[in-house]
C-alpha cells in the first residue's frame, strides 16, 4: 500500500460510525454507505508534517462522502411524517418536516451531492429538474416559496480565499477610521473598497460608533460572503453542513451535537466532524473554470476557426464596453494563495459551532489546519505528456509576475439590486427581494440553465432578465447589432468547466 494509501487508511480506521439500531432487519442485509472522516487521524497526519498527505486524504475522503449514495443506515433523509424520508417540495404539512431541528428550508431531496451537481460531470451545475424549492418561512403556501438551480463548484477555494481577503482589507479601513476618529475628536468618512470594489462608504464616531447607512453590497459587519445565490454563506463548511442537513437530510454533529437525532429517522452523528472538514477540503479542491481557448491551445480539443475565435475576441471587448465587466470582473488577484481548513483568519471560523460545541475541543485547531496552495496543488486536471512530464496544471490558478493567483471568476463578490423582474415573492435573508449576489460567469458556457432559479434557458435570456442596477449593461447589449451580440455570446460560451480523466 503507498503512503498516501495507508493514510486514507487511518483517517477511517479512526473512524466510528453510527447504526440506526431501531432498523435490525435492514442492518442484517446492508452496510451504511459512508465511510467516515476522523478529525483526530487527520489532525496526527499535520503534527507529523505530512501536508500533502493529510491535504490527498482529506480530498479522497470528501470526495467518497460527496459521490456515496448514502441509505438509511447513514441516516439519509429524515421522518418527514407519513413515512416519507424525501421531499422535492417541503411539507409543512407533514408532523415530522414541520418539528425538525433545526428547521428545514427544504427536503431532504437527494442521497448525496452529485445527485443535483452533476452538469456537464460531477461536481457542476444542474439542470431545472434539480432545482430546490425552499420555504424558509415555514409557511406551507407556494406564494411563500422560492426556488434555486444548483451553481457549479468549480474553483470555490479561490473564491473563499478572495472572500477572506476582501474582508481583512475592509475590516481593516474600519478599524482605522475608528482610530483615527477617536485620535482627533470628530468624525471620518471613509470609502470602503476590496480589491477594486467598491462597497459604499462608512463614518466613524470618536466615540467608537459607527454610521453604516451607505455601505453597499454588503452586511453590515463587512465580511464579504461569497457562497449562496444571497450570499448568505462565508465558508465552504458552512455551505456544506447547511446542504448536508436541508438537501441530503444527514444532520452534521456541529450543527446539532454528539448523539442528537434531530429529525427523527433513528440515527445521530450522522456526519462528524472530520466529514465536514474533509468535505470543505474536497469542494476547495475543485479546479477552477477553462476557456475553449485554452483548450485548443493545449490540443485537448480541435482547433477553433479563425472566425471563430475573433468572434470571441470580439465579444470580450464588447462584453467590457457595454458594461458588463463593471460586476461580472474579469479577473480578481489573491495575494496569498494558500487554502487552510480551517481558515487562518477568525473572522472566518466557528466559535462556536452552531450546535454549541468548541471547534478546537473538536479537533478543528487553525495551528493544525489542512492547507494546499491554489496555484499549484490541485489534484485534477493535471495535463501530462506522453512521458509522464506535467505540461499544464489546468485545475490551479494562474499566477502573476509577482506570484499572485489569478483568479478569472467574472464575478465581484457583492450583492446587488437586479430589479423588479427578478423580484422573488419574499425576502429570504432581509437584503432584499431582489437582491443577489453577482453570479460568477466562469463555466458559464456548460452550465445552463441561468439565473437563481434556472429560469433562463439561453444566455441571451439571461441577459434580458437583468434590471435594477444592470439596467444599462441589459440595455446596451440589446443595443448592438445581431452580430455584435453573438460576439458577446460567442465570448460567454468561452467560458468552460473540465474534468479530466
Amino acid at each position: 500500500m503507498s503512503r498516501i494509501g495507508l493514510c486514507l487508511a487511518l483517517a477511517l480506521g479512526f473512524a466510528s460510525t453510527v447504526r440506526a439500531q431501531d432498523l435490525p432487519a435492514v442492518e442484517q442485509n446492508h452496510l451504511p454507505a459512508a465511510e467516515h472522516a476522523d478529525q483526530g487521524a487527520l489532525n496526527a497526519l499535520v503534527s507529523a508534517g505530512l501536508h500533502e498527505e493529510a491535504f490527498v486524504t482529506a480530498f479522497e475522503l470528501g470526495d467518497e462522502l460527496f459521490e456515496a449514495h448514502h441509505n438509511v443506515l447513514d441516516g439519509v433523509g429524515a421522518n418527514l411524517g407519513n413515512g416519507q424520508r424525501f421531499t422535492r417540495m417541503p411539507r409543512a404539512d407533514l408532523a415530522g418536516w414541520a418539528v425538525q431541528f433545526p428547521p428545514r428550508a427544504t427536503g431532504p431531496n437527494a442521497q448525496n451531492c452529485t445527485s443535483c451537481h452533476n452538469k456537464p460531470f460531477d461536481d457542476g451545475a444542474g439542470e431545472t429538474s434539480s432545482n430546490v424549492h425552499r420555504d424558509p418561512l415555514h409557511s406551507g403556501s407556494p406564494a411563500s416559496m422560492i426556488q434555486r438551480n444548483t451553481p457549479h463548484l468549480f474553483g470555490s477555494g479561490g473564491l473563499q480565499r478572495l472572500a477572506e481577503e476582501m474582508t481583512a482589507e475592509l475590516h481593516a479601513i474600519r478599524a482605522a477610521a475608528l482610530a483615527e476618529a477617536e485620535d482627533e475628536g470628530h468624525p471620518v468618512t471613509v470609502s470602503l473598497e476590496a480589491k477594486g470594489i467598491s462597497f459604499g462608504r462608512l463614518r466613524a464616531f470618536a466615540d467608537g460608533s459607527l454610521n453604516t447607512s451607505r455601505i453597499e453590497g454588503i452586511a453590515e459587519d463587512l465580511v464579504v460572503r461569497a457562497f449562496q445565490w444571497k450570499g448568505s454563506r462565508p465558508t465552504l463548511r458552512d455551505f456544506n453542513r447547511d446542504a448536508s442537513h436541508n438537501e441530503i437530510g444527514m444532520q452534521p454533529v456541529e450543527l446539532v451535537g454528539h448523539g442528537v437525532d434531530g429529525d427523527g429517522d433513528g440515527v445521530a452523528d450522522e456526519f462528524t466532524v472530520g466529514d465536514m472538514t474533509a468535505m470543505a477540503v474536497y469542494v476547495a479542491g475543485q479546479p477552477r473554470p477553462v476557456t475553449g481557448r485554452e483548450l485548443a491551445a493545449l490540443g485537448l480539443t480541435p482547433p477553433i476557426p479563425a472566425g471563430d475565435l475573433n468572434a470571441i475576441r470580439r465579444g470580450e471587448r464588447g462584453f467590457a464596453q457595454i458594461g458588463c465587466a463593471e460586476c461580472h470582473r474579469p479577473s480578481l488577484t489573491l495575494e496569498d494563495p494558500i487554502f487552510s481548513e480551517p481558515s487562518q483568519s477568525p473572522v472566518f471560523r466557528d466559535a462556536p459551532f452552531p450546535s454549541g460545541l468548541d471547534p478546537l475541543t473538536e479537533g478543528v485547531d487553525p495551528d493544525l489546519a489542512i492547507t494546499f496552495d491554489l496555484t499549484r496543488d490541485h489534484l485534477d486536471n493535471v495535463v501530462t505528456d506522453a512521458a509522464g512530464n506535467v505540461v499544464a496544471r489546468l485545475g490551479s490558478f494562474e499566477t502573476d509576475g509577482a506570484g499572485r493567483a489569478l483568479v478569472r471568476l467574472f464575478g465581484d463578490l457583492k450583492r446587488h439590486e437586479m430589479g423588479p423582474g427578478l423580484a422573488e415573492s419574499i425576502d429570504e435573508i432581509g437584503t432584499g427581494a431582489s437582491v443577489f449576489l453577482t453570479e460568477n460567469l466562469w463555466g458559464v458556457g456548460d452550465t445552463a440553465p441561468y439565473l437563481h432559479d434556472g429560469r433562463a434557458t439561453t444566455l441571451t435570456e439571461a441577459i434580458w432578465w437583468h434590471g435594477g442596477e444592470a439596467q444599462a449593461a441589459r440595455n446596451a447589449f440589446f443595443a448592438l447589432s445581431a452580430a455584435r451580440q453573438g460576439d458577446v455570446l460567442a465570448f460567454l460560451d468561452d467560458l468552460k468547466l473540465l474534468l479530466l480523466p
